[in-house]
């Protein structure tokens, strides 16, 4: 489902997360506004979510990482808080991770690691604490 560049006002409807056969969910460059429905950790075969250049606030949905067939994943340009959530180191299909300029805090997860096919990964823009976990130098691909 692609509306990208549209002037989508409100809220990501968390009914959204009972489309179970969605593949890809792009709501880029829109007004959306509120917390990301942690109901989207219900799409199994999501294989894509962007929510870039939004006004999307609270924290990223633990929920996520149950997103199995993921491939990217993609947030930036948003005002989402608090931490990185551990649970995205399941995501073992993950390509693409882009959490930038964002206003997000803590330290970044050593269970990135566990990211093997990771090939970009953007955290630039945010308070994000602490230091590089060692387990980043394990992801070949990046």
């Amino acid at each position: 489902m692609a509306l990208n560049y549209n002037q989508l006002r409100g809220s990501i409807p968390s009914g959204l997360g009972n489309l179970s056969l969605l593949t890809g969910l792009w709501l880029n460059n829109n007004q959306l506004t509120g917390s990301i429905p942690s109901a989207l950790g219900n799409l199994s075969n999501l294989q894509g979510l962007y929510l870039n250049d939004n006004q999307l606030t609270g924290s990223i949905p633990a929920q996520l990482g149950n997103l199995s067939n993921l491939q990217r994943l993609s947030f930036r340009h948003n005002q989402l808080t608090g931490s990185i959530p551990t649970e995205l180191g399941s995501l073992s299909q993950l390509q693409w991770l882009s959490f930038s300029h964002n206003q997000l805090r803590g330290s970044i997860p050593s269970a990135l690691g566990n990211l093997s096919a990771l090939q970009h990964l953007y955290l630039y823009d945010n308070q994000l604490t602490g230091s590089i976990p060692a387990q980043l130098g394990n992801l070949s691909n990046l």
